[in-house]
Formats: C-alpha cells, sequence, structure tokens
C-alpha cells in the first residue's frame, strides 16, 4: 500500500535500492530536449494516478516535455530526496511529499520554493481544505508545498462476520458499535467472547489513528517531546487492554501474513483510510465481494491518516514552469481523475463537492457511494495535527515495536517505559 511510513528516518541509501530507485538517484540531466523543449522531471513514489495527466499536459502545453521519475515505496524517495538536499543538486523539478515526511521536510523548508511567490497567481489556499495548507505553511507563512491527495478516516468491518457473532451489521446498527473508542473496544470484547476471533487486525493500526485526532503528535509546537504530555500513554493503555482481551490479530500490518488474514477472515473490522479500501479488495478476494462494509460512523469522530503534497525544490532548473506544472496537477478536476485512475482522494474543496466525485460507488464494499462516504469524512478533520522533525521516527521505531512486544506477551507498563525512552533518544 501507499501510505507504508516504513522506515521513515532509517530508510536504506539511494545506492542500496538500485533497482527500486535508480531513476530518483539520477543526475539533473537536461533541461531541455533536442527539438528545444523545456524538460520538467517529476518525481514521485507508488501510485499518483498522474500518468495520463503527464500527456495531457504535454498535449495542452507542446513546449513541455515531462520525465517522470517514479519510485514503488515512499521510503527510498524520501531518503533520495534528503540525499539531493544535502548535496545541493540533483533533484527533480517537483518532488512529491508524504506527510508522514513532512515535518523532515518542513525543517529544511528554506530549500524549497515558496509557491505564493512563484506560483501561478490565480492559485488561491482556498483550493484545499485550510488543514492541509496548514500543515505545509511554516511559520512565517511560506507555502512550500501544493496539495495532492488526503486519506480522510472510515471503518471497515465484515457483515458476515457480525452477523454471526449476532451483532449488527447494517449501517445503521453499527453507529452504536463505533460511535467511540469505548465503544469499539466494548463490542470487540462482545466479538471475541462470542467467536474466540479477533475484532481487529494490529495494535498499531488501531494506535496511529487515535494518536492521528491529537492535536499535536508526539512534538509540541515548540518541537518539545509532548508524549509525556498529551493522551498518547491513555491511548497506548486501551489498544493494550484490548490485545490482552484477544481483540487483536497480532498481524504486523503489510507483511505476508497480514494481506493471507484478509482473505482467511482473521479479524472483523479495519480502519479505513480512503486510500485502504484498494487494499481490502486486493487482499480479500473476489471471494469476500459484498462482505465488506464501510461505515460512515468513525470513533471520536473523523481523522486523518496519509496524504501528499508537490513541492518546487530551489535547485531546479526550471521553477516557475515547475510550479505552473504542479498547480496543473492540483486542480480539482485534475485530482478527481487521479482519484478515478489510482483512488487517490482529493484535497480540493471543488473536488469534495464535485457529483463526479460524489456519485462514485464501489460495487466491492456492496456499491456504497464511497466518494460521498469519504468526502463527508474529509470535511470532519477540524486541523492538521502538528508533527515534530522525529514524529515519523518516534512511531515507526519506538511505539509501533512496542505495541508489537505488548501482542507478543511484554506487559504493557513494561512496553510503555520502553517507549518513554526510546522517545526521549530519538528527541535529542
Amino acid at each position: 500500500m501507499r501510505y507504508r511510513r516504513a522506515g521513515l528516518a532509517k530508510a536504506v541509501a539511494c545506492t542500496a535500492v538500485v533497482a527500486l530507485a535508480a531513476s530518483a538517484c539520477g543526475s539533473g540531466g537536461s533541461t531541455t530536449t533536442s527539438d528545444g523543449k523545456t524538460v520538467l522531471t517529476v518525481a514521485t513514489f507508488n501510485e499518483f494516478g498522474y500518468e495520463e495527466l503527464f500527456k495531457e499536459y504535454e498535449a495542452a502545453n507542446p513546449n513541455i516535455k515531462i520525465e517522470q521519475r517514479k519510485t514503488g515505496q515512499g521510503a527510498p524517495h524520501h531518503q533520495n530526496l534528503f540525499t539531493k538536499l544535502a548535496a545541493g543538486s540533483g533533484l527533480a523539478d517537483v518532488e512529491a511529499i508524504e506527510e508522514g515526511y513532512l515535518a523532515q521536510v518542513m525543517s529544511k523548508s528554506s530549500q524549497f520554493e515558496d509557491l505564493k511567490e512563484i506560483g501561478p497567481s490565480d492559485v488561491r489556499e482556498d483550493r484545499w481544505l485550510q488543514w492541509k495548507v496548514d500543515a505545509v505553511t511554516t511559520k512565517d507563512g511560506k507555502l512550500i508545498g501544493y496539495g495532492t491527495d488526503i486519506g480522510p478516516l472510515a471503518m471497515c468491518y465484515r457483515k458476515d462476520l457480525l452477523e454471526a457473532a449476532n451483532m449488527p451489521s447494517d449501517a445503521e446498527g453499527v453507529k452504536a458499535l463505533f460511535e467511540s473508542w469505548d465503544t469499539y473496544f466494548a463490542a470487540g470484547d462482545q466479538y471475541v467472547k462470542a467467536t474466540g476471533k479477533a475484532w481487529f487486525d494490529s495494535a498499531s493500526q488501531v494506535f496511529n489513528p487515535m494518536h492521528n485526532q491529537e492535536k499535536v503528535g508526539y512534538f509540541d509546537q515548540d518541537d518539545k517531546l509532548a508524549i509525556e504530555t498529551n493522551n498518547d500513554k491513555k491511548i497506548f493503555e486501551q489498544v493494550s487492554a484490548a490485545v490482552q482481551g484477544g481483540q487483536s490479530a497480532k498481524l504486523v500490518a503489510w507483511s505476508d501474513e497480514w494481506k493471507r488474514g484478509f482473505k482467511e477472515s482473521a479479524f472483523a473490522t479495519k480502519v479505513c483510510p480512503s486510500w485502504m479500501l484498494g487494499g481490502i479488495r486486493d487482499n480479500s478476494g473476489p471471494e469476500h465481494k459484498g462482505k465488506w462494509a464501510v461505515s460512515a460512523t468513525f470513533p471520536g469522530g473523523g481523522g486523518n491518516w496519509g496524504g501528499s503534497y508537490l513541492s518546487v525544490p530551489k535547485q531546479g532548473k526550471n521553477k516557475t514552469e515547475a510550479a505552473k506544472l504542479a498547480a496543473w496537477l492540483t486542480a480539482p478536476e485534475q485530482q478527481i481523475k487521479a482519484f478515478t485512475a489510482k483512488g487517490t482522494f482529493p484535497s480540493q474543496t471543488q473536488a469534495l463537492i464535485s457529483p463526479e466525485l460524489l456519485n462514485q460507488t464501489d460495487e466491492y464494499f456492496g456499491g456504497e457511494k464511497v466518494g460521498l462516504l469519504f468526502a463527508e469524512q474529509a470535511n470532519k478533520v477540524p486541523a492538521a495535527q502538528y508533527k515534530g522533525p522525529e514524529d515519523g521516527t518516534i512511531q515507526e521505531t519506538v511505539l509501533s515495536p512496542a505495541l508489537q512486544a505488548v501482542e507478543q506477551g511484554t506487559a504493557p507498563a513494561d512496553a510503555w517505559n520502553t517507549v518513554l525512552e526510546g522517545a526521549k533518544k530519538a528527541a535529542k
């Protein structure tokens, strides 16, 4: 899946992923073609849904030739980004940034163009949801990225498994189950008691969205470690108690075992950012079509998990043209096309009210109007969560391993002490 956020700060160097990221590790290359066209390089990862859009842009702008540098995963893409930032050369004209790496990028914001200054004058900030803009705006007001997609949260569940446990499975019935995290875990206890099977897939896959609903991440807005003063300990204890109650299938997200878990009906519910629908569909297989459903009722209200931006590094050779392309790609019309192509949910306000988006359905999930559902969920997100420079490192190398340890029998109190030690070390 696209937003693994695996190995944020510990990703291997570009030279170690030759086969995966050879194009991203290349030099800047020529800025013009033999027939005088301006070459614009665009570096992305996984699937942005831009391939056909690039052709469309070139047709409308015959003086432009677009070269895409596309890596398979986010980690090598961002490692290349940070390596080339340090070197002072070699980046693409347009560089994609995933929100899990955004704090690290924002700490280097002086190396990116202010798109308010070099971008097209008709691009207004109200093109995007306000929290999407806030997350990529520096403290002195510079905008260093145009928003592409987002990951509004819903809850996916297996109707047939809930029915087998004599629990409600229709849209109205599950509202009470998913109203809050307290009711969600209480329903989990009920499900485990009735079936002896797991309620959710992984402790970290539940902890992450709960944590993402907090105002700040692991650091406050002064970049001081906040893990001892926010609600993370309470969240950790809630999730750990559910694990001890048998609610977790104890599957490591994105592993082969996790993928098989969908097909083997190893769990009944799954936290569902919009981009997870494709993963559920692919991993569960055609035999489970119509058994999965999506609920617009999400514990704690709403939330976001994932999403990206397009930025223009200062070291680029064609910065004004690059900003023009990035602005066009992130316009509502183009982002709806990208959603249709690859399921990347738009962050643009006009896209979120477009009939073309709102009327999109998904037959795998019973014909649910997923465009409308996730548009409504996106509007429930109150603000962007502030993340410090080492937020991703703590999430991936401290919290996730600690929760996995709880799933393997470590006492929650001991695991939490390990979290505190690891977070303090990462923050130094």
